[in-house]
């Protein structure tokens, strides 16, 4: 696999300028078609390649190793977060999982107290089997993951903004406690996106996305990315990638790096939506708590200020008459359909309680009974404050 290029037209007389967000997510990885001049990357529906001699070929052997409709979302991906590497992955969970096994039996992970209910299912109901060790902490706090670090602790996983309770966590600050003991950073960076936040900028080791959220963004595709810089880092992800064969298919590829050439513009349409939203909930008299870093009264407001270009498209919120209201509530909406997932164009409606985070109800991750989560689309923000008030009413 190749490094990183901006691969947008270049001149060899001036020196390579350094593109915007916007221009990489079209551009990155994205050269036209060698063949027919395809402006879009073509769909390299195969699953082998004729060699032109025996240990002779155009760089692609079998589609688990390596497929180019591929290639160009990993190039793509790596160039939004300013890394180097990128590997492709048929879902989030199959990178969380892959990333995993960079690990050994006995070695230590720390992660925060808030994750995706499928992570910790992961982590603790799957992989603790084979000797991995795990702990939660609170790391809105720094100070406690260097408490609750060991001699074995060789990762800590960091999820900011986190599902569902939208707590930040202070990617350099808790990156350079953990460095101090030798341990990776790993970051869950669905809920930002690289339009909003670049944890490997601030110190971080490795970043995971489900691609199935903001960087498809239509609801149509499953898949998971991992970017990195690390060189001996990235050749043990690759052989992995390769060896457990957890690998996305080229439409699924194509439809994501279709999704991500609008990002940045439905990033920040998802944003304009999900503030005035956030100021609706907050002066509504049902709602006892809004959870969205671009409010004020959000704990971490500052430290997103500092860490985040924006805050997302991503709320949650208490409500007043504990589950039962809040399950009135999910039940009545319109426009927000209840479902699972988030990050597409519409906008979605869930309990996370009953939903998203069913399986760690008897777990130390604690999800409040009156707990709504928006994914706050991209449609008329008028007609979505419109639905929930009389969703509330």
């Amino acid at each position: 696999m190749t490094e990183v290029t901006d691969n947008t037209p270049k001149n060899p007389e001036q020196p390579e300028p350094r593109y915007g967000f916007e221009t990489r997510a079209i551009h990155a990885g994205q050269e036209a078609d060698p063949t027919t001049g395809s402006i879009i990357v073509p769909i390299y529906q195969t699953s082998t390649y004729v060699q032109d001699n025996l240990g002779q070929h155009k760089g692609y052997e079998y589609s688990r190793t390596g497929n180019p409709t591929r290639t160009a979302l990993e190039q793509c991906i790596a160039s939004l977060e300013d890394g180097k590497y990128g590997l492709g992955f048929a879902s989030g969970m199959a990178a969380e999982t892959t990333i995993m096994y960079l690990f050994s039996p006995g070695d230590h992970i720390l992660m925060s107290d808030d994750v995706y209910g499928g992570s910790y299912r992961l982590f603790e109901r799957v992989l603790a089997r084979y000797g991995l060790q795990f702990d939660c902490a609170d790391m809105t706090d720094p100070s406690n993951v260097r408490k609750e670090m060991r001699d074995n602790t060789k990762a800590v996983w960091i999820e900011t903004p986190s599902n569902p309770l939208m707590k930040l966590i202070d990617i350099a600050e808790v990156s350079a406690i953990a460095k101090e003991r030798g341990a990776r950073v790993i970051v869950d960076n669905t809920f930002a996106s690289p339009y909003s936040q670049q944890p490997l900028t601030l110190g971080a080791d490795i970043v995971v996305h489900s691609t199935t959220k903001y960087l498809g963004g239509h609801s149509d595709a499953v898949g998971g990315l991992v970017v990195l810089n690390d060189d001996e880092m990235y050749e043990k992800l690759a052989f992995l990638q390769n060896a457990v064969g957890a690998v996305p298919g080229p439409m699924d590829c194509f439809l994501v790096l279709r999704g991500v050439k609008t990002l940045g513009i439905r990033m920040r349409a998802h944003e304009s939506n999900a503030r005035k939203i956030a100021q609706f909930l907050v002066q509504h008299p049902k709602v006892e708590r809004v959870r969205y870093p671009g409010i004020a009264s959000h704990p971490q407001h500052d430290l997103a200020g500092r860490q985040m270009r924006s805050f997302g498209g991503m709320i949650s919120f208490e409500v007043k008459g504990g589950f039962e209201e809040a399950k009135r509530i999910v039940e009545r909406t319109r426009l927000f359909a209840l479902a699972e997932s988030l990050g597409g164009v519409e906008s979605l409606i869930e309990h996370p309680g009953v939903m998203t985070h069913a399986s760690v109800a008897d777990s130390p991750l604690k999800v409040p009974d009156n707990l709504i989560r928006l994914s706050v689309g991209i449609e008329d923000s008028d007609d979505l404050i419109r639905d929930l008030a009389v969703a509330m009413g």
